[in-house]
């Protein structure tokens, strides 16, 4: 997917740019795919692109919507892209069943962003609430994927619990309109939802709250990619740049995403932004932003094994986390 190309870069001055551009470069392309469409959680790679990081680092990138975890890893596996996101449990449960060529080199949320998400008033206001109701979800969604665990942890059973293949896009109508009780959602969407609902609250039930020692989003290569460290850590420099600067500059992330996604609502993705902060940085986190462990690794490894999620035996924490590549 790579191939490098020269190119004539003029050098602009602008308050907004970090740095000139040298009047010639070569550039290494890659291609990104984002954890799912171009909503405000994914704008940090529009960011780092806007900010001229990726151009900084030696790259150029085209970066286009993803349609979650398990189509992203089979995407970036088939080598249709060098690198993408995709939830970090939901990857081990597909890595555990498929050895794909694919690994993990960054978490860009050191929690889980994946809940349930349902309206005050509609009969879920807590986990024991979900049996017998109807979730509306993506196939092979993070949520879906994960949800045996998290229903592990809360005590009930996966079993008597429905979802209901609803197209993405869709979910928030589906839910507002009462169609079902609830959705698959990432807790940072709670603005979305509740523009949907036009003024109803929403009732967000985080599976980090049951099982906190899980990663949210990660950055995955496929392997070899992660075997070229200059590419490799060169973007993941450039990424993690971008997310840092969202998370602190969350105002600026919504115009952004809006100059390359026009559809989007720019106060919207801000706001996800400001929620996604925490689960980037939490505030008893001191690692570096993208940080991941070894050590965690194979606990949430443990956690998947004893919830039946992966057979015993199945994955350790090197066969898809590269710890050569990922900031620690």
């Amino acid at each position: 997917m790579r191939k490098a190309f020269s190119a004539v870069l003029a050098v602009v001055l602008t308050t907004s740019a970090c740095a000139a551009s040298p009047q010639s470069a070569e550039l290494t392309e890659v291609d990104y795919l984002t954890s799912f469409g171009t909503f405000g959680r994914d704008a940090y790679a529009y960011v780092a692109q806007e900010k001229g990081f990726f151009e900084q680092a030696g790259l150029d990138v085209t970066i286009t919507p993803g349609t979650g975890s398990v189509d992203v890893l089979k995407m970036v596996a088939a080598g249709r892209a060098d690198f993408g996101v995709a939830d970090f449990t939901a990857t081990a449960i597909t890595m555990a069943k498929e050895k794909l060529p694919v690994t993990v080199v960054a978490a860009i949320q050191q929690r889980s962003l994946a809940a349930i998400v349902a309206l005050e008033g509609g009969g879920i206001g807590k986990p024991a609430d979900l049996e017998g109701k109807k979730i509306g979800d993506q196939p092979g969604s993070t949520n879906q994927v994960m949800f045996p665990v998290y229903a592990r942890a809360a005590g009930i059973d996966p079993a008597k619990v429905q979802f209901v293949p609803s197209a993405p896009p869709a979910l928030p109508q589906l839910l507002a309109a009462g169609q079902v009780d609830g959705i698959g959602q990432f807790v940072v969407g709670k603005p979305l939802i509740e523009a949907a609902a036009k003024g109803r609250k929403a009732v967000v039930l985080p599976y980090g709250d049951l099982v906190p020692d899980l990663y949210g989003n990660a950055l995955v290569a496929s392997s070899e990619i992660a075997k070229d460290k200059s590419v490799a850590q060169g973007f993941l420099g450039a990424l993690l740049k971008g997310l840092e600067y969202s998370i602190e500059h969350p105002d600026e992330v919504g115009p952004i995403l809006k100059k390359y996604q026009p559809t989007q609502d720019a106060a919207v993705a801000s706001a996800e932004v400001g929620l996604m902060a925490p689960y980037v940085k939490p505030s008893d986190y001191s690692g570096r932003v993208g940080g991941i462990t070894e050590a965690r690794v194979a606990k949430i490894v443990s956690t998947l094994v004893e919830a039946g999620a992966v057979p015993a035996g199945s994955l350790s924490p090197n066969d898809f986390v590269s710890f050569g590549v990922a900031p620690k």
